[in-house]
């Protein structure tokens, strides 16, 4: 919305509210800015430019109100964005109108851009309107590889609400086999509930591992007999389309603006579904990310009550906390769910990276360890010995480090992460630097475009006193990493040796832009002074 120079602005005028809310949206004060365009839309209901921001902001702060509104304004003018014929048809569901979420899912094709989700969609359209018509995925659909991916689980919720366990069983174990992490933790969940409202118990108490923690109190009202039954807790057509969504938004999230656009998917399916403990848990991870961690604790709160699903909630709310400053109590949870009968390799992991990040190395290193209990040593996973190995290193215990990093290079010979970490470190350190060397040149050769890595080996070979080589190799590094200070000091220093001084300073002013405390110091005296043995690089 233009102002018109040199008019005078009334405070209660739309265009103060919506300036009051571009101000707050810019320092990320969602909820101010949502208010403000909230106000901005009731004082100037046919502005464009102000239903335009209202539509996007609305979404990510979960006012499903002012989205509708905004939504409704921008449709009558032919410039809705793709996702909200997502919202349309999640509205229409929850209204069970199924004439409405047929031309809605109609026009989600035409438009293309969520056209593989229609047969998922459809099908919960027919079973809303009292008929079977499972979803089917055409080859000569050109998006049927990604219609796939979400298919088998549709196939399975809708067979277990027909009581179709010959159908329902190997679609279920099909879509689990895609799914890891916490989203594969609720979809067991989900399927359980599914199946046990059904009355199938075995089958439910299949879908849940023995042993986790997250699903102890599930397995154990499963066994008590303790949950929904009945057709009212099988899934709507709504709360079936809201998982379809919600599942989307989690898969998307692969970079910044899939984190913006999974972020609105997320919230659309807890408007489909306000009661899902999955659909929240994934908005919260998803805030989180796009940097809403307060909005992430919020959502993720709505569900840590939630007997089958709280865990699963905890996790994300740990990430929140810490991500919106609450170090101490993301600390507390995690804590108190590591020390939890059967806590699993994840718990303490968790707990140990945030006590690194405090740089409490030591109980860092004791979480690590602490994940390391249920493995043997065949079935160690080397990224457990890593971790512990890089936090005693940090805690300036050496010793015990390199010999849990021996040991993680002995379970992993080729994983060049770890031979990267041993021989840098033994590099930083000036001790074996011929067998440090070598790991080193083997870890570049399994990963030769990791910045990092190459920079290790390039200094390397300084320590070891081949400038020649080493230059050449540090460029390569600084061409990889150009924000990297670490990277950019080795070479300064490197080419200083080799007595190619002005190009030197340069590297190390670059490396000065990102440094802190003692290296910027470090950075600045050797500018001014070039390279003497009290200003070298460690």
């Amino acid at each position: 919305m233009p102002a018109v120079a040199g008019a005078a602005v009334d405070p209660d005028s739309a265009l103060h509210a919506y300036a009051q809310a571009r101000l707050a949206d810019g320092d990320g004060a969602l909820q101010a800015a949502v208010a403000n365009y909230r106000a901005a839309m009731t004082l100037d209901p046919d502005s464009i430019a102000i239903a335009r921001r209202s539509f996007a902001q609305a979404l990510e702060s979960g006012d499903q109100n002012l989205s509708v509104r905004a939504a409704t304004m921008l449709d009558s003018e032919g410039i809705l964005p793709r996702d909200g014929t997502l919202l349309w048809i999640g509205e229409a569901l929850e209204r069970r109108d199924w004439t409405a979420a047929a031309r809605a899912t109609d026009r989600l094709e035409q438009e293309g851009n969520f056209a593989f989700l229609a047969p998922m969609i459809r099908s919960w359209i027919a079973q809303g309107e009292g008929r079977a018509a499972p979803p089917v995925i055409s080859d000569a659909d050109p998006f049927a590889n990604l219609a796939r991916r979400y298919v088998d689980e549709h196939v399975a919720l809708q067979a277990i609400g027909r009581g179709d366990l010959e159908t329902a069983m190997p679609a279920a174990r099909r879509a689990l086999a895609l799914r890891g992490g916490n989203d594969g933790a609720a979809l067991r969940l989900n399927f359980a509930g599914q199946f046990a409202a059904r009355g199938f118990r075995d089958e439910a108490l299949a879908m849940l591992p023995d042993g986790s923690p997250d699903f102890a109190v599930a397995r154990s009202d499963l066994k008590r007999g303790k949950y929904p039954k009945g057709k009212r807790a099988l899934l709507s057509p709504a709360q079936g389309y809201a998982r379809l969504v919600a599942r989307l938004a989690a898969d998307i999230a692969t970079d910044e603006a899939g984190v913006a656009l999974g972020m609105r998917l997320a919230r659309i399916a807890t408007f489909a579904d306000p009661t899902s403990a999955e659909g929240h848990i994934i908005a919260a991870r998803l805030l989180t990310a796009a940097s809403y961690p307060a909005f992430g604790v919020a959502e993720a709160r709505k569900s840590t009550g939630d007997r089958w699903y709280g865990p699963l909630a905890e996790a994300e709310l740990i990430v929140a906390l810490a991500e919106a400053g609450d170090r101490a109590g993301a600390i507390a949870l995690a804590r108190s769910r590591a020390q939890q009968p059967g806590a699993d390799a994840a718990r303490h992991v968790q707990l140990g990276r945030l006590l690194a990040d405090e740089k409490d190395f030591a109980g860092a290193a004791a979480a690590f360890r602490a994940a390391q209990a249920g493995y043997t040593d065949e079935t160690m996973p080397w990224s457990l010995l890593l971790f512990e190995g890089s936090a005693l290193e940090q805690g300036e215990q050496w010793d015990g480090a390199r010999a849990v990093l021996e040991r993680a290079a002995r379970l992993a010979p080729n994983e060049p992460v770890i031979l990267n970490y041993l021989g840098y470190a033994q590099i930083e350190r000036r001790q074996n630097v011929d067998q440090a060397l070598t790991l080193l040149k083997r870890a570049s050769a399994l990963k030769p475009q990791d910045a990092s890595i190459t920079d290790s080996l390039g200094w390397a070979q300084y320590v070891t006193g081949n400038v020649t080589a080493a230059v050449p190799v540090l460029e390569r590094a600084a061409a990889g990493a150009p924000d990297d200070p670490t990277v950019n000091e080795h070479l300064g220093d490197a080419l200083w040796s080799a007595g190619r001084r002005y190009e030197a300073r340069y590297a190390w002013n670059a490396a000065a832009i990102f440094a802190e405390g003692d290296v910027a110091e470090r950075l600045a005296a050797k500018a001014r002074e070039g390279l003497k043995p009290e200003y070298a690089a460690p």
